[in-house]
C-alpha cells in the first residue's frame, strides 16, 4: 500500500489486490461495502492520520479507480467543513460519514525506468505471443500500454509486465498529451525487429 498526500485535504492510496489478499479482502468486498471493506478503510485512515499528521472529521468522499488485475487507487477527499455538536457526537463514537464512487479501467498501463527494461519486457511478450501496445516516453520515465487485452490473457501479460516494472499511476490522456509517443499501437512488433 503506498500513500502519496496530494494537497490539504486529499490523499491518494495504491492498494495492490495482494494488498487486499493478505488482509482477506477481495474486490467484490468493495462493492459490497461489507464489514472487513469497513475495518480496513478503517484501518487506511489510521496510517493516513499518523503518516501525515491528519485530522479526519467529518464526510470523507472516496473514489475508487480499480486497475485490472494490477491494484486500485483510491483518492480520499477529507470534508474541512466546521462540525456541529450533533457530528461531534457521532464522530467520538467512531463513525465516518462516507460517499464512495467505484471505476473501473480497461486498460493496462507499467511504467519502466530505463530502456533496457522496456526491450527485456518487449523480447518476453513477443516470445508468447503478444503484439501491439504503444509505448510513451515521459520525463525520462517509460510506459507501455495496452487498451484492448482478452481476459484469458490478461493475467499473463500483467506477470510479465510486472517482472520488468510497475503499474503506473499517471493517466494515459496525460501521458499522450504531455509526453512523447516512441510507437503507436505497434510497440512489440516494431521494437522487437530493432532490437
Amino acid at each position: 500500500m503506498r500513500l502519496e498526500r496530494l494537497n490539504s485535504n486529499r490523499i491518494k492510496i495504491y492498494v495492490t489486490f495482494d494488498d487486499l489478499f493478505e488482509r482477506g479482502l477481495t474486490k467484490e468486498d468493495i462493492w459490497k461495502d461489507s464489514i472487513k471493506w469497513q475495518y480496513f478503510f478503517h484501518e487506511m485512515l489510521e496510517e493516513v492520520n499518523d503518516l501525515f499528521d491528519m485530522e479526519i472529521h467529518g464526510s470523507v468522499a472516496v473514489e475508487i479507480f480499480s486497475m485490472k488485475a494490477q491494484g486500485m487507487v483510491m483518492i480520499l477527499t477529507i470534508s474541512e467543513n466546521e462540525i456541529s455538536d450533533e457530528d461531534e457526537d457521532i464522530l467520538s463514537d467512531g463513525f465516518l460519514e462516507m460517499q464512495v464512487s467505484v471505476e473501473e479501467t480497461i486498460d493496462i498501463l507499467y511504467e519502466f525506468k530505463d530502456i533496457e527494461d522496456v526491450i527485456n519486457v518487449i523480447k518476453q511478450l513477443h516470445s508468447n505471443g503478444y503484439v501491439g501496445g504503444s509505448l510513451y516516453n515521459m520525463d525520462e520515465i517509460y510506459y507501455l500500454y495496452f487498451s484492448t487485452i482478452s481476459s484469458d490473457k490478461e493475467e499473463q501479460i500483467i506477470a510479465i509486465l510486472s517482472e520488468y516494472g510497475e503499474c503506473s499511476l499517471k493517466s494515459i490522456y496525460v501521458i499522450e498529451e504531455y509526453g512523447i509517443t516512441v510507437q503507436k499501437d505497434s510497440a512489440i512488433q516494431t521494437l522487437n525487429s530493432f532490437f
